[in-house]
This record gives structure tokens, C-alpha cells and sequence, in this order.
């Protein structure tokens, strides 16, 4: 029998039924895995158990949030041979599980693990953290991870929303130096976002057809300042509308960026500090995850 560790976010969802759960961790047991469950004690304690333990495991699985994925992907990304991981997802947005066609029914989600069909995803490095589908800045990105755990059990998608309203009043440019793949993007930007998912912050979509999971390549989404309100008009209907050409989209694989202003992060709605420089890279292929 396979072992299999599953990282399991006890706040992650708190005021949905367990009864899935417990399904989904009978349909792993009934697919030939004998589980060891570890309850996630804080932040950073799933990253650290699957640092430590995670080779010792035939595949991994996380049952949370994006943040619970992300740290649970980061341990892995930082062993020699990871195991495979599934994700079942008990947040309150779980864009990449969207992106990913991943049932967010714990048990159907539990239940791809029986057709063992494993693929390879890029993942981000963002300088020594890692992300695996959005490492963004400015407008919004503060909502991401500042909503209240207790609002997000609540109210789910519109708690993000809520506090993203706030941000409004903070709304405001940054100056940056911008390098993606040797081409200076120099500018003012209300927001910037370094991606790997067709849904960025549960607000913004990005056409499935320009995003490829496993090709080494990020979607780079920069939202320039507008100096007019005919500007910002027209800015707004491009993310409307899906067209870009009123903002600047990239496929690049990597990017570097230097800023003396204070610009806080969000990785996978988790909170980076603001550093003058981050230099941003794809591991293509580097995340093993069972999919649909």
C-alpha cells in the first residue's frame, strides 16, 4: 500500500461541513493509500512538515485554501524528488483549482487520483519564496491576504471584495523599474501580475487560450497608470472585455523589478513583503500534481 501525506487547513472552510472531507479521505484509503493526516498548526507549518517529512511519502495531499497550496507546493519544490500532489480545495476563492478543472466537491476531487494521471506545472521562484500561480502588486493585491479568516468562512468571495473596496482609497501608482525577458517596461503601474492561471484574485480573467500551464512561460499583466479619465475608461473595458491592448500582457519568463517605493507582494494571496529588488523566475515543469 502507497503512503500518502495529506496537509489538512482546519480554518480553511471552517463553517462548511467536515462530512466531504472525511469522503474524500475514505475515497484515497479505498484507492490504495494509507493516509497520516497533519492538521496544519499556523502559518508556515504545513510548509515545514512537507519540507521535512514530504520525502518519506509516495504523493502528498493538500486539503485548504490557496494559501494551503501554496505552502504545501513550496515544501515540495524544495526536495530533491518530491512525491506527486493532489489538491482538495477548501478555500473560499481557489483560483488555480478553477484554472485546473479541479472539482471543488473534496470527493470528486479525491477521486482523480484513481486514473494516476500525473502532469508537470511550471511553478514561480519569487527571489528565495516560491508561488505557483500568481505573484502580484499594487491595486487589490492587499485584499488577497488581508481579509479576515473569520469573513472569508462567512462570506467566502465577497469578503475578498469587501476588502478590496477598501483598497480603493489607498489606489494609487508606482514607479518601477521593469525588465521581462531582456525588455524594459519602465513606468507607472496601478498593478502588475506575474501568473500561471486563467483567474487572477477570483476578479480578473484571463482567456484560457493565452494561458499554458507547462510551457516555461508566465502571463505578465500590467495596469499603467492612466493620465486621463478617458484613460482609465478605456483601461477598465480592456480587463472588461478581455483585450489588452490598452494594458501591456507578456509571455516572458522572467522578470526583473527595482522600486524605492514600499510595494508589498501577494503569492498565491499570501502576503511577500516589499523588497527592492525581486527577481522573478519559471521552473517550468517543476510541480508534479495528479489532474484531471
Amino acid at each position: 500500500m502507497k503512503k500518502m501525506l495529506m496537509i489538512v487547513n482546519p480554518l480553511a472552510g471552517k463553517n462548511k461541513s467536515r462530512g466531504p472531507l472525511y469522503d474524500a479521505a475514505a475515497e484515497l484509503s479505498e484507492a490504495g493509500y494509507a493516509l497520516s493526516i497533519h492538521n496544519t498548526a499556523g502559518p508556515g507549518d504545513a510548509y515545514s512538515y512537507v519540507l521535512r517529512y514530504g520525502n518519506q511519502f509516495d504523493a502528498v495531499t493538500a486539503a485548504g485554501g490557496d494559501g494551503t497550496l501554496n505552502e504545501t507546493a513550496s515544501g515540495l519544490l524544495e526536495l530533491q524528488n518530491p512525491p506527486p500532489l493532489l489538491y482538495l480545495p477548501q478555500g473560499s476563492t481557489n483560483d488555480f483549482a478553477a484554472s485546473l478543472h479541479i472539482p471543488l466537491n473534496p470527493p470528486e476531487a479525491a477521486s482523480i487520483i484513481r486514473a494516476n494521471s500525473i502532469k508537470y506545472l511550471d511553478a514561480g521562484q519569487w527571489n528565495h519564496r516560491h508561488f505557483i500561480y500568481i505573484a502580484s502588486f499594487g491595486a487589490f493585491t492587499r485584499s488577497s491576504y488581508a481579509a479576515p479568516q473569520a469573513s472569508k468562512n462567512a462570506l467566502g468571495h465577497f469578503a475578498y471584495i469587501l476588502e478590496g473596496m477598501r483598497d480603493l482609497e489607498s489606489l494609487r501608482p508606482y514607479q518601477i523599474h521593469l525588465t521581462a525577458d531582456g525588455e524594459c517596461l519602465d513606468g507607472e503601474y496601478l498593478f502588475g501580475a506575474i501568473c500561471n492561471s486563467t483567474s487572477v484574485g477570483g476578479i480578473m480573467k484571463l482567456e484560457k487560450a493565452r494561458v499554458i500551464l507547462d510551457d516555461g512561460l508566465f502571463e505578465l499583466l500590467l495596469i499603467p497608470n492612466p493620465k486621463n479619465p478617458l484613460d482609465l475608461q478605456n483601461i477598465m473595458m480592456s480587463l472588461v472585455n478581455q483585450e489588452y491592448e490598452n494594458l501591456i500582457f507578456r509571455h516572458v519568463s522572467s522578470v526583473s523589478l527595482e522600486t524605492r517605493e514600499n510595494l508589498p507582494w501577494s503569492l498565491d494571496g499570501e502576503y511577500a513583503p516589499s523588497a527592492a529588488r525581486v527577481e522573478i523566475q519559471n521552473r517550468r515543469q517543476a510541480l508534479a500534481m495528479f489532474l484531471p
